[in-house]
């Protein structure tokens, strides 16, 4: 089998979406499988050694939010690679103007497509002010996902709101987890003192971009209401983005890191005790099984990754979505009690090491093939339905 993988984002970028897409295509090389790319030109040179071919087309950043990048591609230039390395199964992992050639162009080539759901669009319309754009939005991603053999969503509660949303064949396939890169072994005493905190004084730790979907608000509230019941816990907030310098004035005692390196980026999961992470806006979040791995105790919404891998009171603390002030009751309550997070950091990693990347593979693998022959099948004869 040969895969084509359509995505706005790739390798360096640091974002969910282009970390998953890089290890599933690192265990699919493993595996055999040619794995070719069609994605915007990048503006740092990346890591391509894990891609056969690839068509870089051209990109647009949205107004306001340079981190973000559209690629802007015809259908004629993307049949003229196709017919050149042509797939047996494409991936589209956007929904984007890419997205869009690229479903137009396989369809008139009759390439099988699968399709990823890797960002909730229409949650961002509401954060971004453009509400009443959710609707059309939706709209739009039932004819485009419809278009698809398949669509792959990591969480069965995200199956579930597509389904009722009228998208079909809408399949599970989780996010996988390197438990040695993401380990409490990786504790650093060292970047402790850089924080200025003792060894045995709490660190709240949160991870990800610094804009308004991820629900900063909240975050900035629950960490002013830890500090007011335990005024010795220090505070990390790694990432950046456009609401950095907003949330730097509020919170005027915390450790802004900006975006780290991978091997920092464990170092500062391991030197922590718990992890706030009040997002909504995620399809499943890999820093929650990250600092889960890290033996971290969350706090977080019952959404996506943390539906799925927390057991509150058991492994972390989960609250209804939306519940602002359990939330925030939650992460005030958990701090103060040193033997439950650490508990829970410990039971955490367990449940995190079970997300293997080489079995999430291996049923990725399984749903390519599945559509490769759903396209072949011979049609139904005229009369007699399929069940």
């Amino acid at each position: 089998m040969r895969l084509c993988i359509v995505s706005e984002t790739w390798s360096p970028d640091i974002n969910g979406v282009a970390h998953t897409l890089n290890r599933l295509s690192c265990e699919l090389n493993r595996q055999g499988v040619p794995v070719d790319v069609i994605r915007p030109r990048p503006q740092v040179a990346g890591n391509t050694s894990r891609i056969n071919h690839e068509l870089q087309v051209a990109r647009f950043a949205l107004p306001g939010y340079t981190d973000v990048q559209v690629g802007l591609a015809t259908p004629a230039s993307l049949r003229r690679f196709w017919r050149v390395y042509r797939p047996d199964v494409i991936y589209l992992a956007t929904q984007g103007p890419l997205g869009w050639a690229a479903r137009q162009a396989a369809r008139r080539m009759n390439i099988p497509l699968v399709a990823g759901w890797h960002t909730n669009f229409d949650h961002y319309c509401k954060d971004y002010g453009v509400a009443w754009l959710a609707s059309t939005t939706r709209r739009y991603l039932r004819y485009f996902h419809n278009g698809c053999a398949l669509t792959l969503v990591p969480t069965h509660q995200q199956a579930a709101t597509l389904r009722r949303q009228g998208i079909h064949d809408v399949n599970v396939l989780s996010r996988g987890l390197d438990g040695e890169r993401f380990s409490p072994a990786h504790r650093d005493a060292a970047l402790r003192k850089r924080w200025g905190v003792s060894e045995h004084q709490p660190v709240a730790l949160y991870v990800g971009r610094l804009a308004a979907e991820k629900n900063l608000t909240l975050l900035q509230e629950s960490l002013q209401a830890m500090r007011e019941v335990r005024p010795d816990i220090a505070q990390v907030i790694v990432g950046d983005g456009p609401a950095r310098e907003q949330l730097q004035k509020a919170l005027p005692d915390a450790h802004f890191t900006g975006f780290v390196g991978q091997e920092s980026l464990a170092r500062h999961y391991a030197s922590a005790d718990l992890f706030i992470f009040p997002s909504l806006s995620e399809t499943w979040g890999n820093v929650v099984a990250e600092a889960m791995a890290s033996g971290l105790a969350v706090v977080a919404f019952d959404h996506a990754a943390s539906a799925e891998l927390i057991n509150s009171g058991y492994n972390g603390i989960t609250v209804p979505a939306g519940d602002s002030a359990a939330f925030q009751q939650a992460a005030v309550d958990l701090c103060q009690h040193p033997a439950d997070y650490a508990r829970f950091g410990r039971v955490a990693r367990l449940r995190a090491l079970e997300q293997s990347w080489i079995g999430i593979a291996e049923q990725f693998l399984r749903y390519l093939h599945q559509a490769l022959e759903a396209q072949h099948a011979p049609a139904p004869a005229c009369g007699i339905r399929s069940s």
